[in-house]
């Protein structure tokens, strides 16, 4: 095997004894694929395998996870976002290759970009501040992910100078757009609160956005709004006579839920030793037997509060309410000031945002509501994509919340006919995106 470049001999050695045993097997289930992973146990080795396996954007439909010494098993039953076994090759391969070398798993350097972390208070306009702050300061966004949870607000945004294209490294620069940023966060009443920095490398982008929201404690916060009453039901008990912490969790199934979950547990420095997930329909059954790092139980009553909140936190961080907008244009300099500037001059807030380009194009997307929190008026958003262009912003999915109210309205339904559900397969793209493949078309 070709060895990445950063081991040393004795590294390799290590590696042989250890480089974890990986089965993908088609024939065993009808309806998924399974993936089994044997490896030596280190902390966070679980998160890293769900992490591979969620970065395609694949379902995991069921999982064992079972932990006996110094080794652990998991085993994951898992399908395309169509409900379909994988049988695409490349996909089958890069899993393989990805999950082999969990054990050495870096830092992500990102690739002639500079990193821009914000935290702060959520408000109405806030995203199109930031973009229009950077597009003032020379600062292209290439990529960017934005979450809100709770009136909190966390984005990790990837930037280059849009003279040079390169990484921003001056540092009269670099503090000018931290002490910038800074002020726009802080607005007129979270002084103490926002914070920005800089990096060069970050680690896995959700898993930092995780670890943001975490540190900004958005779990102590009230919902402003709660649109569903099926909030996730979290419970922990000790099992005094085998020395674990039993987590349950029983929640609406998603897309990533596991990662979700496992990360929140990981950063936490709790160490997972069993676990059972299922899933059926649309729900999901996620079961864990968790100890500390020391090999202790949950010891409190304030602490398994916190463990709960914290685990609630981190399923509702991605369910975002709002209308998905996707826009495929060409990229130019100040094109996500403009857009959002549009969607605030409309009334309409971003509760979730995903920047991506590729080559000359940028793939983004964005979660938007009314800016009281309410679902947004239909007409709003087709005046919204009349003014950024029809055939370049589209609604690709509504929430739930939407549905109910189309099955009663039948001519709205579609705002104005321009919305359409939207499965497609996301695995390709995140292939392309690698690398890997051509076309996604």
């Amino acid at each position: 095997m070709e060895w990445p470049a950063f081991l040393d001999e004795y590294e390799k050695l290590v590696f042989r004894m250890n480089t974890p045993r990986v089965v993908i097997d088609n024939a065993v289930c009808s309806t998924a694929t399974l993936v089994k992973v044997d490896s030596a146990r280190k902390h966070g080795i679980l998160l890293e395998a769900v992490q591979v396996l969620t970065d395609l954007n694949l379902s995991i439909k069921k999982a064992y996870i079972s932990s006996d010494g110094r080794w652990f098993m998991d085993v994951f039953h898992v399908t395309d976002q169509n409900g379909n076994k994988l049988t695409d090759e490349n996909v089958l391969s890069y899993i393989e290759k990805s999950l082999v070398t969990i054990h050495y798993q870096k830092s992500n350097e990102i690739n002639g970009l500079t990193a821009l972390e914000l935290t702060g208070t959520d408000r109405v306009g806030l995203l199109s501040e930031v973009f229009a702050v950077l597009a003032d300061l020379q600062c292209n966004v290439v990529e960017a992910k934005v979450w809100t949870h709770n009136g909190r607000i966390a984005s990790l945004i990837c930037v280059k100078d849009c003279d040079s294209g390169c990484p921003i490294e001056d540092s009269q620069k670099i503090d000018r757009i931290e002490a910038l940023l800074r002020n726009v966060l802080k607005g007129d009443n979270d002084i103490r609160s926002a914070k920005t920095s800089v990096s060069m490398a970050v680690t896995h982008t959700e898993r930092r956005l995780h670890q943001m929201m975490f540190a900004d404690r958005d779990y102590e916060r009230k919902p402003i709004l709660q649109f569903s009453a099926d909030s996730p039901l979290v419970t922990v008990q000790n099992l005094a006579e085998r020395g674990y912490s039993v987590v349950n969790v029983q929640c609406k199934d998603r897309t990533k839920l596991l990662f979700d979950v496992v990360c929140t547990l990981t950063d936490m420095d709790y160490v997972v030793y069993h676990a059972t997930i299922n899933t059926a329909r649309d729900r999901a059954c996620l079961e864990f037997y968790i100890r500390h790092r020391d090999g202790t139980p949950i010891s409190s009553e304030p602490e398994r509060q916190r463990v709960i909140q914290c685990l609630q936190a981190a399923i509702q961080r991605r369910g975002s309410q709002g209308v998905r907008l996707e826009l495929c244009t060409a990229d130019r300099q100040c094109l996500l000031a403009d857009v959002t500037r549009t969607f605030r001059e409309n009334g309409l807030n971003v509760t979730r945002a995903e920047i991506s380009t590729s080559g000359e194009t940028a793939r983004n997307v964005f979660y938007v509501t009314e800016a009281t929190g309410n679902p947004a008026d239909s007409k709003t958003i087709e005046s919204v994509r009349q003014k950024i262009g029809l055939s370049n912003l589209k609604v690709k999915e509504l929430p739930l919340i939407y549905h109910t109210k189309a099955e009663s309205e039948e001519e709205a339904v579609g705002v104005g006919g321009a919305v359409l559900l939207s499965l497609g397969s996301l695995v390709r793209r995140n292939l392309y995106n690698l690398g890997l493949i051509r076309s996604y078309s």
